[in-house]
This record gives structure tokens, sequence and C-alpha cells, in this order.
């Protein structure tokens, strides 16, 4: 749940090995461009997993016709540069260019909930993916003001989680690198940091029952509607050595922040104000490493939203899905560097950590009307292991399993991928 903020809107994160609200420390170009006045650095992944469960589209409505299926796949899921600059006079400026899964932000889908058809589904408009691209003033430590894009994870670089891939239960509810347009205000004095954050709202015909709001910070079209706004706000403390607490917030309304018509009078006094709260923390010491999040969201007017949506054309940018009022999420992971018990591996800055996770989510926790899809609740339980050969290199092996309602196949599968994250210049 690392989340909030990193651009503009470098804000809000949640949590443990990916929150969902962000914190700055991560892919911030910032303090890198103090100490260079050019930068230039970025990070990837390869990984390749094995599925031992049916990814067809009729698996939950239908268990047992597809409880012996298995599936693999390989995926470079992120290839991102990063670019920032030093002005002077307190001016700096940062950009991150990311390319998703090897290509565009376009996709071929199968579509659940609508019989198994074939639907192309446009992630984000454009052929490539601006990350980031902020300019910052600062004043002094305290006080910074940061204006653009963003993006919001305190810890979404691949060599900052042990899992082979972010965190699943905040990157199933929340968009896993929520990036906006804005203008951030933060500063850090002692143990202390705060950051604020004004930003567009986000646009809930794209809400969805497995996926909640995750694909409402994303626009189809060429620019970012702002016919609602939001705001978010994050404080962390480090006051004990090794550890930092964290808890953001975020509120904004999503009803009516698209395109679409909605002057029918039955529209009248909807607004659909999404709010989360959030808990992270992170310890960092004694050659252990852990991280914990708790995450609670809540959709006002969810049934209204669910009957508009599910009524829109096929031809629209919505999923036609119910949505629930109420999500939850949190997840734990801890891990041990086991080279550090040798002088001799750890005088070559090896790391060995062998880790452990648990994850709990529901995106459909709580329905104002509606039944909920009990498949959309579960539980994930992972351990593997991360091979540092040096800092900025990282393998990566994990075996994992989804535990859902008994009705249900679970859904084990193991995966391994290699990835890097560094400065270049």
């Amino acid at each position: 749940m690392r989340k909030f903020l990193v651009g503009a809107i470098a804000v809000l994160s949640s949590v443990a090995a990916m929150p969902a609200f962000g914190h700055p420390e991560v892919a911030d170009t910032t303090q890198h461009v103090k100490k260079k006045r050019l930068s230039l650095g970025g990070y990837g992944e390869a990984v390749m997993t094995k599925n031992f469960f049916s990814d067809n589209y009729l698996r939950y409505t239908d268990p047992s016709g597809y409880k012996n299926e298995s599936h693999g796949r390989f995926d470079l899921p992120h290839v991102v540069i990063f670019l920032g600059y030093d002005f002077g006079k307190g001016w700096s400026m940062g950009s991150e260019i990311e390319f998703e899964h090897g290509g565009t932000e376009s996709a071929i889908e199968i579509e659940d909930e609508e019989g198994g058809e074939y639907e192309s589904e446009i992630e984000r408009g454009g052929e490539v993916a601006l990350e980031q691209f902020w300019i910052q003033k600062s004043f002094m430590p305290q006080l910074n003001v940061r204006a653009g894009m963003g993006q919001t994870n305190a810890h979404h670089l691949p060599t900052e989680f042990f899992g082979v891939y972010r965190p699943e239960g905040e990157n199933t509810i929340m968009p896993c690198t929520w990036h906006e347009i804005g203008v951030s205000v933060w500063g850090q004095a002692g143990d202390w940091r705060y950051e604020a954050m004004f930003l567009p709202g986000l646009d809930s015909e794209r809400f969805g029952n497995k996926t909640w709001i995750h694909d409402g910070s994303a626009s189809p079209y060429e620019f970012k509607i702002a016919n609602n706004y939001a705001g978010a706000v994050r404080v962390d403390n480090t006051s004990i050595p090794g550890l930092r607490l964290s808890l953001a917030g975020y509120i904004g309304d999503s009803f009516r922040n698209t395109l679409a018509t909605t002057s029918n009078p039955k529209n009248d006094g909807i607004h659909g104000t999404v709010t989360i709260g959030t808990f992270d923390f992170c310890y960092n010491a004694h050659n252990f490493i852990a991280r914990g999040h708790f995450d609670y969201g809540h959709l006002s007017d969810s049934w209204h939203i669910s009957d508009f949506n599910i009524r829109m054309s096929n031809k629209s940018p919505s999923k036609r899905q119910k949505v629930a009022s109420d999500v939850i999420a949190s997840g734990v992971e801890a891990g041990y560097d086991f080279f550090s018990l040798s002088p001799r591996l750890s005088a070559s800055r090896q790391k060995f950590y062998l880790f452990g996770r648990y994850d709990y989510y529901d995106s459909m926790y709580k329905m104002e009307r509606d039944t909920k899809d009990d498949w959309c609740g579960r539980q994930r339980v992972a351990v593997g292991v991360n091979y540092y050969p040096i800092r900025d290199i990282v393998v990566k092996g994990e075996y994992a399993i989804g535990l859902l309602d008994k009705k249900y196949n679970n859904e084990p599968s193991i995966s391994i991928g290699i990835a890097y994250s560094g400065w270049f210049l």
C-alpha cells in the first residue's frame, strides 16, 4: 500500500508493501536531484508465474467445472525511466515514464460479467504512461510546494517489497500507482513529516465489483475531467529508530466526474463520495524488515452508482458492474536477512531474505442493497525469498495461495522474478 505520492500527488500511501496512499521516500527524484543537477534512473521487472487454477471467466460461477486447470504467464510488469533536474534557488523538476507489460496501455480482456465476451480495454489515455511530471519550490525543510502529476506509493519499487508482484489487496481495490494531476504541500520537522494534497475526484463510472475504485483515477480521454475535487493528507512519525508509523486519509466526490449526461432529476443529490482511511508502518533494523497496513474505504450512494453504471451503453468505458459501499484491505509481511549471520557474506553486502506475507481483502465487504459476490473476498498467504547480489538488483521466488470461500477453488501459484532499481546519473 504505498501510495500517495511521489509527484504532484505525493501524499497518501497506506501500507506495507505497497500502500495505497503514498510516501515520497521511494521513486521520488527530489533527494537525488539535490545531489546532482541532472538525475537519471529507473527500475524494471521481469517475472514468470505458474497459476494452479483456471483463468476461465466462468471459474467463479461454475467452480466444479474448472477445478483441475492451470495456466502460466511471462510478463514485464513495469519498466520505468526517471528524469529529474535541479534548476537552483529551490526549484526542481521530476518526471517518470513507464512502460507496463511491455506495451501500450490498451489490452484485450475476457469480461467476466458479460458472458465471456472479448473486449478492448483502455486503461489510460495515450500510448505511453507519464507517471510523474512535477515542478517543486522548496522554501525550507518544513515547507515545499509541488504542482504537476505524480503517483502515490511508498514502497512500489521492486527492490522495496518482498513479493514477486506488488501486494494484492491494495493493488486490487485501489490504484496501484495512483497518479493524478494536482498540488501538494509537504514538509518535515524533526521526526514528523506531513503532506496535504488537492486533486481531481475519481470517476464513478469506472468503478467495479472486484476492483472497487481501482480504475476510477484513470481517464479514457486525452485529459482528466475535474467536475469534482478531492483532498488527501498524510502524517508520518519516525520517533522510534528504524520504525515509521503513518496515518492517511482521502475524501472526494466521484459521481458526475465524467462526460456522460447525468441531468436526469433522479440523479440530483447523488455525490458518490469516496472516503478512505489508512494506517501503515515499516520497521527496518537489525537485519529484519516488517511492513503492514490496514485500509478501510466507503462509497456513498453505491447502490445508485451501481444501477447507473449497469444501465450504461456497452460501448461506454464503464465496467457496468455493481459496486460495494465498503471495502477493506489489510496485510503484513516480514523478512529476515540470513546472510547477515555470515561475516563473509555480510561483508560482501549481499542479502538473502526469507519472508512471509499475509493479506486479507474484500472489494465487496458491505453492500448498500445488493447481494455481495463472495469470491471478491479472500485471504492470501505467501512465502518466498529475496536475494540481493548487489543493492540495486533482486532475484525473487514466491509460493502463494489465495484462500476463497469454500464454494470456490483456492488459487495457488509459484512465481519467480528479477528486478532492478537505481540511479544511473
